[in-house]
Order: structure tokens, then C-alpha cells, then sequence
């Protein structure tokens, strides 16, 4: 009789403990799994009043109301576990709408299966009223739904126990302290109700498992007051890592010993271009087209260099192994470096080096010999050969110059000038040195600034087109595109055209022992337009000549860009 006569103190007892721990967690309601634990000891008070009130409800459609209203708080309680345990251990981030949307399913069925139970048998299949100890007690017998819930809640529980169980077998004292007391104290409930729904239990029909949070109540209060609970946590150190990872500017991409993505940071899934909400859990071989580079990159010692998906960027691949405490490879990082501008610029330096040296040794050669005729003979040698590659190699230091300063210009953050103003003043510069062209501009943004490092560009792409010509009247055209992001001046003359292969060979970067382009203009016009994160392209003129278009980022002010910044210090480790 004795059990009977403390059911109601304990379950008093009961409500006065949740209620307490309730109000602890809600004045830390700032820290991370605070709010959850809030929820779920108002979902265990919420059942033990509904059971307080089956309890002293004397008649079977009173106590079949409240037993239905339970299950609210019944169905509230593993959610807010598995919640409060991400929160808890930093694992947030799978904290969403849709999950949770995905994760409230069964248990938004359930409620609604419950407070219509008398119309079917799917959550209770009979309901009826015993008497034990003189006391009434309302024993329903579970339907299908009833196993699925119940299931579903011991699911969510599991789920939730596992990252609280890893910080109990981690190293560090304090979180093994707190997670055991909150796993202890989860123990309790779960327990009682494996108890109770085997049978075993003394009372039939009662569910002690609402009584049993008064234990977990004391364990998370103990928790909370002596093992400092909100007041040191480890959900900082898994930020830290997530943080660490996400802000390299290398990409980061973990792949699991099968081939499959488990990681990776935006820096990667933007290299590679792939998704990285579509990637997780997938094979990394089906989404990445060259990952055969990176699993040769494992054995290789030799660098090992791929293409961006956008293919302007070149990436080396640095292959570390990922192992467990027992030494058994589990997995591979992949990290990729940046080495677009390291490579670039070894192409430009390797370009310069050769032009200087064949130009320049060209018209040396050929000032020396007609020097050697002019001495032997007045009248065997040409003057005015030798005047002109004397002019020739002034005007390849001049342009050897011209690049070096624009390449001097990466190394510092660049001045955003109007484009308008810039073109402009080529045009007024051509113009002075040669007041026979006839160079047309058509109007011109006034709203639009550009890096001043495109000036020589332009220049040199409006000269070429008067100075290259064998028109007596040369007429060059200049004009804009504006897109939303990116600006292009187009410049069209009337001269013979480029050379397909001269272009060719600047299109492509690099010159190697049979080819070479003719002189050094094009390709500070090149190397410019790259320094300002652009491009350049050639295309042919109607009825003759050539179309230039050089496309860069169009800034909307004066004052660089966060985005400028980040790209002219990258642009400076050459």
C-alpha cells in the first residue's frame, strides 16, 4: 500500500525538481544546449502533471484525456535531448530547418494519433480501467503506432548519447565529468521505461518514467553546480575546428579511406566546383574530374598541379594522411594551394627574359655589323639601319621598364582611378605624339573606376593601333561595355590585324624556343589586364584590322574593395 501512498509526493516532488532545474538552465539561456535542456524539462513536468491528474481522474474518458495529452511532452523530450547534445558538443550546424522539420515527423503524427485514439487502434488498440491497492489505474494495450513511437524516442535518445559519450572518452577532465553526470542522469528515465513497458514493474499500468526525471533533475543540477555546465562547454573547440578549417584560404577536402567526401571548406568546394551540401556522403571520384590526380598526388614526390574549375586558377596538392590511435589509416586531407600567380609570374619573367634577350641581341648584332661595313667601308654600311635599332632597343627598355613598374604596382594595393578619365588621357597622349590619327571615343561612364595599373594597357592597345598601321589616315575607335560586375574597352582600328600566331602565342602565356612573339607591347597589355584580375581578346575588324577588348572588375567608387585588397595581396606574391 505504501507505493500507492507516495505516488503523489514523488510526482509533487518530481515537478518541484524539473521546475528548479528548468529555471537553472533558463538564466544561462545564452549558452549553447541551455534552451534545449529548458524543453526538455518543461516536456518532463508536463508529463508527470498530465500523469498527476490521470492519476486522480475517476473516471476511464477523464483518465483516456489526459493519457492522450501526455504524449505532447512524451514526444518533446528525446527531440530536446538530441538538440541539447548538438548544441552542447558544438554540432549546431546540423541544427536546421528542414531537419528539424524532418526530425518532428513522427512526433507530430504521433500527438495527433494520440488525441484521437478513440477512433482508431493504431496508437491503442483497448483502453481499461484496473484497480490496484484501491487505487484506479488506466491500462490501455499498445497498436502498431505505439511501437513506432517508442521507437522513434529510444532512436533520438541513441543519437543524442553518442556525442556526450565521445566527450566521456575524451582527454579532457572537466567534459568527462560533466557528459558522465548527464548520461547518468539520462540513464534514470530510459530505464524505468524499458522496465515498465517489459512489465516488470510492481504497479501495473503506471509509467514510472515521468517520476524518473526527478533523478535526471538532480544529476543536471549537480552538473550545472559542480561541474560548471554552461560555464565551460566544448561546443567552443568544435567551432574552432569547423572555424579553422572554413576560414584557410587553401582548400580543405577530407575524403574517408572508401573514396567518400566527409569535409570539405568552402575555399575547396569553389576550387573544384562542386556542392558542398550535394558532395557530403558522396563517392569523390563521381563528383571530381580530376581525382585521379589527387590519388596519384598520395604516391607521388614530385608537385602535383591541377586546374580550378573556373580553369584560370592552378592549384598544388599537399596529400596528408589521416589516421586512428591505433596507427590504421582512416582517411586523406587534400589541401590545395593556390599557385596561380607564382606560376603566372614565373611565365611572365620567363617571357621578359627571352624577349630581351633575342630582341635586343637581334638589333645588337645587326648595329655591330653594319658598324664593322661603316668602318671598312663608308658606303658599304646603312646609317640609318643602325639609327633604327639603336631607336628599337630604347624602345624594348622602355617597355621593359613600363612591365616592370606595372609588376612593382602588384606588390601594394592598387588606386582605383575613373575609367573615363583614364581613357581619356590615353586618347590626349596618342593624340599629341601622333596628331594624324583620327581616334573617336565614344561616351564613357562617368560612374565606373577601374585599377590605374590598366592605363598602360590602354595606351599601349591605342598606340599599337596607330603606330601598326599602314594606313596614312589611321582611324581607331573606342568604346564600352558595362556589365554588372565587370567592365570591357573595346578598341578597334583599321591596320592590317594581328597575326593569328602572335596571338596564339600571347593567348597561351608563354614562348618557348620556337615560337616568339614580335615585341614586348602585347604582352604588357596582357600582364596588365591580368594584374587587374582580367582578360584580354582578340578578334578580327571589318572590312580589315583588329578588335581589342580588355574585361576587368568595375568598382562602383574610388576606394578599393575588401574583395580589391584580398586580390592585390595575392597578386603581390610573385
Amino acid at each position: 500500500m505504501w507505493e500507492i501512498r507516495i505516488l503523489v509526493p514523488v510526482m509533487l516532488a518530481t515537478i518541484a525538481v524539473g521546475f528548479t532545474a528548468m529555471l537553472v538552465a533558463w538564466r544561462q539561456r545564452a549558452q549553447p544546449g541551455a534552451v534545449p535542456l529548458v524543453a526538455l524539462f518543461l516536456g518532463a513536468c508536463y508529463w508527470v502533471i498530465c500523469s498527476l491528474f490521470r492519476l486522480q481522474a475517476t473516471g476511464i474518458q477523464e483518465k483516456i484525456l489526459w493519457n492522450e495529452l501526455a504524449w505532447l511532452g512524451v514526444m518533446l523530450i528525446p527531440l530536446a535531448w538530441l538538440l541539447f547534445a548538438m548544441e552542447y558538443t558544438g554540432r549546431d550546424r546540423f541544427i536546421q530547418a528542414e531537419y528539424l522539420a524532418a526530425l518532428a515527423l513522427v512526433p507530430g503524427i504521433t500527438i495527433v494519433l494520440a488525441l484521437t485514439s478513440q477512433s482508431h487502434s493504431l496508437l491503442y488498440s483497448n483502453s481499461e480501467v484496473i484497480t490496484f491497492q484501491g487505487q484506479q489505474f488506466l491500462n490501455r494495450i499498445p497498436g502498431p503506432w505505439f511501437w513506432v513511437a517508442m521507437g522513434y524516442t529510444y532512436l533520438l535518445g541513441m543519437l543524442g548519447s553518442i556525442p556526450i559519450l565521445e566527450l566521456v572518452l575524451s582527454d579532457a577532465a572537466t567534459f568527462k565529468g560533466q557528459s558522465g553526470v548527464l548520461l547518468a542522469g539520462t540513464l534514470a528515465p530510459w530505464l524505468s521505461n524499458v522496465l515498465f513497458i517489459a512489465g516488470i514493474l510492481s504497479i501495473p499500468a503506471f509509467d514510472p518514467t515521468p517520476i524518473a526525471f526527478s533523478i535526471s533533475g538532480v544529476f543536471y543540477l549537480a552538473a550545472v553546480t559542480q561541474y560548471q555546465l554552461f560555464e565551460t562547454n566544448p561546443s567552443a573547440s568544435q567551432h574552432a575546428q569547423r572555424l579553422f578549417i572554413d576560414q584557410l584560404q587553401e582548400g580543405a577536402l577530407v575524403v574517408d579511406s572508401n573514396g567518400f567526401i566527409v569535409d570539405a571548406n568552402e575555399s575547396a568546394t569553389d576550387i573544384l566546383g562542386i556542392d558542398s551540401r550535394q558532395a557530403l556522403g558522396q563517392k569523390a571520384a563521381a563528383l571530381i574530374d580530376q581525382y585521379d590526380v589527387f590519388e596519384n598526388s598520395k604516391n607521388s614526390s614530385e608537385r602535383t598541379t591541377i586546374a580550378g574549375a573556373d580553369t584560370t586558377g592552378l592549384y598544388d596538392i599537399t596529400h596528408t594522411e589521416i589516421t586512428d590511435s591505433r596507427g590504421r589509416a582512416v582517411g586523406s586531407i587534400f589541401t590545395l594551394h593556390d599557385v596561380s600567380d607564382y606560376v603566372r609570374n614565373q611565365q611572365r619573367h620567363k617571357v621578359l627574359n627571352r624577349l630581351l634577350r633575342h630582341n635586343i641581341r637581334t638589333k645588337t648584332n645587326l648595329i655591330i655589323s653594319h658598324a664593322e661595313l661603316l668602318a671598312a667601308d663608308s658606303e658599304a654600311g646603312d646609317i640609318s639601319l643602325v639609327k633604327d635599332s639603336a631607336y628599337q632597343i630604347e624602345d624594348t627598355a622602355e617597355k621593359a621598364r613600363e612591365i616592370v613598374d606595372i609588376f612593382e604596382q602588384s606588390r601594394h594595393p592598387d588606386t582605383l582611378v575613373a575609367l573615363s578619365s583614364l581613357v581619356t588621357d590615353c586618347r590626349s597622349q596618342v593624340e599629341h605624339d601622333h596628331p594624324d590619327a583620327d581616334i573617336r571615343v565614344d561616351d564613357l561612364p562617368e560612374d565606373v573606376y577601374v585599377p590605374s595599373v590598366l592605363e598602360a594597357a590602354y595606351l599601349n592597345v591605342i598606340e599599337n593601333a596607330v603606330v601598326h598601321t599602314d594606313d596614312p589616315e589611321p582611324t581607331v575607335r573606342v568604346r564600352t561595355e558595362r556589365g554588372e560586375e565587370r567592365v570591357s574597352v573595346v578598341v578597334a582600328d583599321n591596320g592590317p590585324g594581328i597575326d593569328d600566331y602572335e596571338q596564339s602565342v600571347i593567348e597561351r602565356g608563354t614562348e618557348d624556343g620556337l615560337s616568339h612573339s614580335s615585341g614586348l607591347g602585347l604582352w604588357l597589355v596582357k600582364w596588365a589586364a591580368e594584374i587587374a584580375d582580367g582578360t584580354i581578346e582578340f578578334a578580327p575588324n571589318s572590312p580589315s584590322g583588329t578588335v581589342v577588348t580588355i574585361t576587368t572588375p568595375a568598382y562602383d567608387s574610388p576606394a578599393p574593395t575588401a574583395a580589391t585588397d584580398e586580390r592585390l595581396l595575392a597578386d603581390s606574391h610573385w
